[in-house]
Parts: structure tokens; C-alpha cells; sequence
């Protein structure tokens, strides 16, 4: 249970004391980690984190691969809690709603992008949840999910059912979104012929979510190890890209969730004339895949895209869909003092499914 001393912060006005794991340079391994939160505001809550999901960008942000990580970072962006505290003006939250919180707290709520609820493509720049500097907030780092509480705007935060499974609905907040998004931006319907390429976390919820759209479903994987798992999930084939003898289908989308070096040209060549490749992975920069002009101009008339998470409302219409239809990730419950070794097996491909952290165990 969160302590007694935090409410008493709330109502000094004081900021709020939070403990959790974090790294303190991109060598390190997570270590306890005792930090504070900003005031509570008029419209912000206070979110006992019960279950922290762990996604393979927080690797990537705590090694520093995609840019200079902000240390010490706390990481953490697919959060489910109890909210115990509110603001004096929050209005869609009261003390023991459900709540869950994703890749990001705020935005400026001016920009074009912000007023059309696409706060993600914010023109200043979205506050990420961890590893940012947080300009609504003197610009103060932000601190994830590994961690006790959290305080965010009600402006950022999902709703969340009593009933629904706190442990699964965590992840959704950035491996459900993430892969919801682009199949929704793609209008996919049934008979659409949809390819995932990768199929880790990310792969196997983006199969899930096009199946229930009615899409008929293919693999691309570098190996057989799964090929039982996504045959069981709804796939009708999933192909070796090891393997040179493959005789491959066209598709009307391919969503690649790939986070090492490929051939985007490669997928681009198997769109059918018009088809669409949505690209949520994201490989660490010193390998990020390039397609140049002839990729582009040698499979003309087929579209590539790159997809960003997905707005708050967006994100709540994924939410509601997912426990509607029973979409959820195949997760594995971990204990704080096991995230070095959740670390590991995830870089080493050892891992099958999604880490999701007890925070009872911090």
C-alpha cells in the first residue's frame, strides 16, 4: 500500500517521495532507487502502481541506443494502478478507480496535432513518460513505471474497468497500442491479407488484433522456434526468413515490428500493387534500415509509413477493444529484484513472453 507520508505530502503541498529501480548510466545494471515526483495539481492524480510492463525500448533507453539516455532513469511506460489521490479539479477520476498510464504524461495542448487528440505527434514534442525532460514541469526529468506511484495529469491517464486484469492490461499501454494503431490507420478489414514482420511481444498482439479485424494472417520470423504459437494464435503460415526456398504471398499490409538491422525494400517488394507497410519497430541508430530512392521508385505505387504509439483517446478505444474481445499478451509475472535477468533474456532472445513486474515485490 502506498505510505501514509505521501498523503501527508499532498495535503503540505510538498513533492511526492516515491521509491523504485533504476539505472545509473547505460553500463549499469538496476539497482533501488529512492527519488521524488512533482506536487500534486489541481488536475493531476496519484496512481499506486500495482504492475509495470517491461518493453524492449526500455532496454534500448537504458543502454542509450537510440539517443544519450537521462540518468539516473527509472524506466517504465506500461503502468496499471489504483489511483489515491486527486487533484481538485480532476473530473474523470475519483480515489479507487483503476488507471493506467503509457509512453507519455503531456503535451503542449496547443499545436495542431495536440488539438486533433494526436498529442503523440505534438509539435513542441510529447513528455515521455520516463528519460525526458518534462517542460510542463520546469523541465524536470521523468520518472517511469519501475517505481511505486506516479503522478500525471487526468488528461494522460486511461481508464481502466474494475474488473479487467490488471497484470495483462499493462502492457497494452504501449505493445497493444503501438500495434492497434497502424492496423486502424490502414482501415484493415476482412480479407485483407495482413504479414507481421517480427514476432515478439509487438508481432504477436498486432496478429491478434488483425485477426479479430478479420484479416487472414502471415508470420515473418528468423526462425521456426514459434511457429506453433503463432498457429495456435490464428496465423495461417509463418515463413523462415532464413530460408531461401520461401514461396511467398502478396499482402495488402505488413506491419514490421522488427527492432534489429533489415531490408525494408526486401518487405516493400511483397505489398501488392497499393499495399501499405507500417513500421513501429525500431532498431538502435547506429543500424536503423534505410530504403533509398530506387527502393522507392522500383515498387512504386505501395505506401511505407512509420507509426508512433497512439493518441490517449486512441489508446482508450484499443483498451476498451482488447478486454471486449479478451486481446491480451502472453506476460509473465516478475518479481523488482528479477529485472536484470528479464533484461537478459529479452537481448538474448530467450525470452517467449511479456515481463510484467509485481510492484507488491518492491
Amino acid at each position: 500500500m502506498l505510505l501514509d507520508s505521501n498523503l501527508n505530502e499532498i495535503k503540505e503541498g510538498k513533492r511526492i517521495t516515491a521509491k523504485g529501480y533504476a539505472v545509473q548510466h547505460k553500463d549499469d545494471t538496476f539497482k533501488p532507487f529512492e527519488f521524488s515526483r512533482h506536487t500534486l495539481g489541481e488536475s493531476d492524480i496519484l496512481i499506486e502502481i500495482l504492475y509495470a510492463g517491461i518493453c524492449h525500448s526500455d532496454i534500448h533507453s537504458a543502454r542509450s541506443e537510440w539517443h544519450n539516455g537521462i540518468y539516473p532513469m527509472v524506466p517504465g511506460h506500461e503502468i496499471a494502478g489504483r489511483v489515491v489521490a486527486v487533484g481538485s479539479k480532476v473530473s474523470k477520476f475519483k480515489v479507487g478507480d483503476y488507471a493506467g498510464v503509457g509512453c507519455m504524461v503531456n503535451s503542449c495542448g496547443e499545436c495542431e496535432a495536440c488539438k486533433a487528440s494526436n498529442e503523440q505527434y505534438c509539435e513542441r514534442g510529447m513528455v515521455a513518460t520516463y528519460d525526458c525532460k518534462d517542460y510542463c514541469h520546469n523541465n524536470e526529468p521523468t520518472y517511469g513505471g519501475y517505481s511505486n506511484n506516479i503522478v500525471v495529469s487526468e488528461k494522460f491517464v486511461i481508464m481502466v474497468p474494475q474488473d479487467a486484469p490488471l497484470e495483462k492490461v499493462a502492457p497494452l499501454l504501449c505493445a497493444g497500442i503501438t500495434t492497434y494503431a497502424p492496423l486502424k490507420f490502414s482501415k484493415v478489414k476482412a480479407g485483407d491479407k495482413v504479414a507481421v514482420a517480427g514476432f515478439g511481444g509487438l508481432g504477436m498482439m498486432a496478429l491478434k488484433y488483425a485477426k479479430q479485424m478479420g484479416a487472414e494472417v502471415f508470420i515473418f520470423a528468423r526462425n521456426k522456434n514459434k511457429e506453433q504459437d503463432a498457429l495456435k494464435l490464428g496465423a495461417t503460415k509463418l515463413y523462415d526468413t532464413t530460408d531461401p526456398k520461401i514461396v511467398i504471398e502478396r499482402f495488402d499490409l505488413i506491419i514490421s515490428t522488427i527492432p534489429t538491422p533489415y531490408d525494408i525494400t526486401a518487405y516493400l517488394k511483397l505489398l501488392k500493387l497499393g499495399g501499405e507497410m507500417g513500421i513501429v519497430g525500431l532498431p538502435p541508430s547506429e543500424v536503423d534500415p534505410k530504403i533509398g530512392a530506387q527502393g522507392l521508385i522500383f515498387n512504386a505505387h505501395k505506401k511505407v509509413y512509420g507509426s508512433l504509439i497512439g493518441s490517449i483517446k486512441e489508446t482508450q478505444e484499443m483498451l476498451d477493444f482488447s478486454l471486449k474481445h479478451k486481446i491480451y499478451p502472453e506476460t509473465e509475472i516478475i518479481s523488482a529484484n528479477q529485472i536484470n535477468e528479464a533484461y537478459e533474456n529479452l537481448t538474448t532472445g530467450r525470452a517467449k513472453f511479456r515481463y510484467v513486474i509485481d510492484m507488491a515485490t518492491l
